[in-house]
Formats: C-alpha cells, structure tokens, sequence
C-alpha cells in the first residue's frame, strides 16, 4: 500500500501544496532525465510574486534528499525573492540507482550540470545571476561543477563543505587501500562501519527527531563504491583550492565533527577567487540551517541572504 503525499512532508500533515501557500511562495517537482539517461527527482521553490532576484541551483549531502529539511532554506530563499531549484542527486531520494551508491561523482557533477543549464535556459530567467548551493557533500560536488564550468554561475555558497576529508577523521593507512582493493569486487557493499551521522549534526533534540523522521534518509553503513570515490573526489579537491575562482560564501560550525572547519578556512586561504568570504560560528555543529536552535539558524541565513543580495546589487527585502 503506497504512503500518502502528506506522509512525506518534514513539515507535517499539510498538503505541499497548502504547505507552499502558507509559506507565500510556489513549489513544484517533477523528473529529469539525465544525458545519460538517469531519471532524477527533481524540484522548484518560486516566489508567489513579482520577478525573480537570482537563480539558486541547490545540492543536498550524503544521505540527504532535498525534500525533507534540506528545503528549509530554499524555502526561505524563495520567499526572499529567489527562483530556487534543486535535485536528488543519483543514489538518494527519489532519484534512480541503488540507495547511497554514487560510484562516479564525475558522472554526477554532469547530471547537475545537464539539469542546472537547462533551468538557465527558460526566458522568464534571462540574465538573472546563478548561484550554487551546497551543503557538505554537496559543497564539493558544487566546487566540482564550478571547475566543470567556470564562468557559468556568479557565486556559491558553501555550507560545512566536504572539499577535503579531515586528516582528523580520515582512515588511517592500510584502511584506504584495503577499502579500494576490496571495492573493486564488491563496490555495493554496505560494510564501512561508521556511526549515524545524523546525531552528530543535529543539535536540537526534538530536530533530531524530525530529521530522523525523513523515510527517504538512508541508514545504512556506507557503500566501499561510493567511500572509495569520495576520498578520491576530496583528495582531489584538496590539490586543487587554489584554482577555486569563483566568488563564494562559506559558512561552517566551530564545533562541526562531520566536516572540518579547518578545511573550509584552508579553502578561504588557497583559493584565488578575488570575492571570498568566510564565516565561522562559535559552537555550531555541523546541520547549521536545521539542526541548530533557531535564533542560530537566523544568524546564519541573514549572512547567507546579505551575501546574495550584496551580488544581486539589490537592497534587502
């Protein structure tokens, strides 16, 4: 028997449709269908009125899909003016392949690429400035699409981003040659033992509940395929902060231990982008737009939102 729609709502028993109206803005979702052929889930948050200020294209983390808390903040965004859009990325959510397992995040960058420059191509959204939105795994792969295509989008922001695996927390030697030997064989198995990071990046208790609510998450060990793949990604991005031109906002927790936040200021220090900003914030944790009390999740999004509006050439609304 299929779940009802209102039974997959972060928010509760509303419709997503009542939901939207309360919120003052319009949502919609659909399925693309990749270049290579991957029907991806995929979803929009538009203002209810006037033009849109700016385009935020959204990528969501590990284990996450964009329809649950994720959309917290495109939501917000929408209603400040923003076109919003986002999909799951192949593996997660409601997009195909088998849960969690992302073997070529090559492959990935080129769906969000393919879904992102189709989005650019609707008249009503002609001129507008393009910003990327990634939160942790979906920082890097932002950092990746801006690499993909350099002058194609005005701006990132960077939430808690995973552009390098923490020499704090990464596998020590032999681990990460035995997990990419092993790989080779069997790259769907999920036996990389790891705690539920969901714990450790919701700081709220009754959040966490809500987070853990979300029956799209997965919470299963983590595949070898797709462990392997993401060092190889974040090695790679760590040889290459210093060619990150592109003006970007990244935000991150003092107290994050999902992500580093001295990753994200080795970022600000190495890359040649001439607009950076960086902002740490005393104490947070790593889910900084959900999974911290609200007057912290206030701080955050203001920064966020003067950053856009500081590259919209708009004033605040």
């Amino acid at each position: 028997m299929m779940e009802k729609e209102e039974n997959v709502n972060y928010w509760g028993s509303f419709s997503e449709e009542e939901y939207y109206k309360q919120q003052g803005i319009k949502g919609s979702k659909s399925f693309y269908t990749s270049p290579r052929g991957l029907s991806l889930f995929t979803r929009s948050w538009l203002p209810i009125s006037g033009s849109a200020r700016g385009i935020i294209f959204g990528i969501h983390g590990y284990g996450n899909d964009m329809s649950w808390t994720f959309q917290s903040t495109t939501i917000f965004l929408a209603q400040k003016g923003f076109a919003c859009f986002g999909l799951d990325l192949e593996g997660h959510g409601r997009s195909q392949g088998l849960k969690c397992y992302v073997p070529n995040v090559d492959l990935v960058v080129q769906d969000c690429l393919s879904y992102f420059n189709l989005i650019k191509q609707d008249p009503n959204f002609d001129g507008l400035p393009c910003f990327l939105y990634g939160e942790s795994m979906g920082g890097a792969i932002s950092l990746l699409v801006h690499f993909a295509d350099p002058n194609g989008f005005q701006g990132a922001v960077l939430v808690a981003p995973m552009c390098k695996i923490s020499d704090k927390v990464r596998p020590r030697w032999p681990f990460p040659q035995f997990l990419t030997f092993i790989s080779k064989f069997m790259p769907t198995l999920p036996i990389v033992p790891t705690k539920d990071l969901l714990h450790k990046s919701v700081k709220v208790e009754e959040k966490k509940i809500v987070g853990n609510k979300n029956p799209l998450r997965y919470r299963g060990k983590p595949r070898l395929g797709t462990v392997v793949e993401l060092l190889r990604v974040t090695e790679y991005l760590s040889q290459k902060l210093c060619d990150v031109s592109i003006p970007f906002l990244v935000v991150h927790g003092s107290a994050d231990v999902v992500t580093d936040p001295e990753v994200s200021r080795t970022l600000y220090k190495e890359a040649s982008s001439q607009d950076k900003t960086i902002r740490i914030y005393e104490g947070m944790w790593h889910s900084l737009l959900f999974g911290e009390p609200d007057d912290n999740i206030e701080i955050v999004r203001s920064d966020i939102l003067s950053w856009l509006n500081d590259r919209c050439n708009t004033i605040s609304v």
